[in-house]
């Protein structure tokens, strides 16, 4: 990170930082100071062209969700799918199967990998349920970190709060002076920075909504408030912003899985707007990564509505009754289930759970995964196929 890089920045400044690392060495660098988000902005034509064809494709996905008899059963999958591409993006990697396994899993016995996953999946909940109460303020975001990174090697005195470190983003062997960008320095900077940041999401303004979720992204990664999780925590804010305006009923979009093919286009994008601030490429990218997402998630409730209709029509022709018809519809939030989980799901006893799921796996639409004779696992592979899709 170099000062002459920023010396013509009309969205922030760099000042001189002196950081002690471990052993005690002093190193001096710079720090980029973003300055509060603008009242207004004018952006390109087609800047503003993207952002309304994005806006319309997420105004499809939600009307999209009403065609399944039970929408909040998409939740669940959808989550589990962005907890596993956003984490991607961070250098966490594990399959969507394995994540969803683990709910019959003691979690001393799962991956680290798939633990730090799992926490984004329960930070995501939790916001979702939050915001339906209170504001999305970033007091809400500090429980929402801790959440996310509890148990994992983020998890330190500092979370959940307002960082007290310096941080550094670039490749860990660089050290500081190497770093590609360094945020602003711990202290009343930051928290003013932030301070700043709460209270522009939530005015009320004529800024179209989507570029307020990206000016809002891209100030929240300039500031990376948090010592770890700033990435995730980021993207999560990005949806839950579109929840809390009305946009979106459920988090049923997938931010993530077009970044991460992308992420070297989307950190670069953001360090140009701290570059040059130039807002129209940035927005740009992310008006067209939520409309491809918008489109694509359209595209696999359709997908999954033909997979339960021809369900339902194979279960008539079977002339099954009872317990197995509603079994179908769970099978789009849980396409990893047990017997158990079924006969919880439904309030009957064990063994009609695990013959409407023997059914179920007699017609091929569910298979034992684990081959053993007890704590049988099944999955729906079809099922986990479409949500899994990029």
């Amino acid at each position: 990170m170099r000062a002459a890089d920023f010396s013509e920045s009309p969205t922030g400044r760099v000042v001189p930082i002196k950081v002690t690392d471990a052993r005690g060495s002093v190193h001096e660098h710079i720090a980029y100071i973003p300055n509060p988000l603008p009242d207004d902005l004018v952006l390109a034509s087609k800047t503003y062209k993207i952002v309304a064809e994005a806006e319309r494709a997420i105004g499809r996905l939600d009307a999209s969700a009403g065609r399944l008899p039970r929408p909040d059963l998409l939740i669940r999958p959808t989550l589990y799918k962005e907890a596993v591409s956003t984490s991607a993006l961070e250098g966490t990697y594990a399959p969507l199967f394995d994540v969803l396994e683990a709910d019959y899993i003691e979690e001393r016995r799962q991956s680290s990998e798939v633990r730090e996953i799992r926490n984004y999946a329960q930070a995501a909940n939790e916001g979702v349920g939050l915001i339906a109460h209170e504001p999305l303020r970033f007091n809400l975001i500090k429980r929402l970190q801790a959440i996310l990174v509890r148990g994992t090697r983020g998890d330190s005195y500092g979370a959940g709060s307002l960082r007290s470190t310096y941080v550094f983003i670039g490749e860990r062997r660089t050290g500081l002076t190497g770093a590609r960008f360094v945020p602003p320095p711990p202290g009343p900077e930051l928290t003013k920075g932030v301070d700043d940041w709460d209270k522009w999401i939530n005015r009320e303004d004529d800024i179209p909504l989507l570029v307020r979720v990206a000016l809002a992204h891209y100030q929240f990664e300039t500031l990376h408030p948090f010592t770890d999780g700033n990435g995730r925590i980021g993207r999560l804010v990005a949806v839950l912003q579109l929840i809390d305006r009305g946009a979106l009923r459920y988090p049923i979009l997938n931010l993530s899985p077009y970044l991460e093919p992308n992420k070297e286009e989307y950190k670069d994008l953001l360090l140009e707007v701290s570059r040059t601030g130039d807002f129209d490429r940035w927005v740009q990218f992310f008006a067209q990564g939520a409309k491809d997402q918008a489109v694509r998630a359209c595209e696999r409730i359709d997908k999954l509505v033909a997979f339960r209709t021809e369900m339902v029509e194979r279960l008539r022709a079977e002339r099954a009754r009872g317990i197995v018809l509603e079994l179908i519809e769970d099978l789009i939030g849980w396409p990893v289930i047990t017997p158990t989980q079924a006969s919880r799901m439904h309030n009957v006893t064990y063994p009609p759970a695990n013959n409407a799921i023997q059914k179920l796996v007699d017609l091929g639409y569910l298979e034992e995964v684990t081959g053993r004779s007890y704590g049988r696992v099944f999955a729906c592979r079809r099922v986990l196929e479409i949500v899994d899709e990029p």
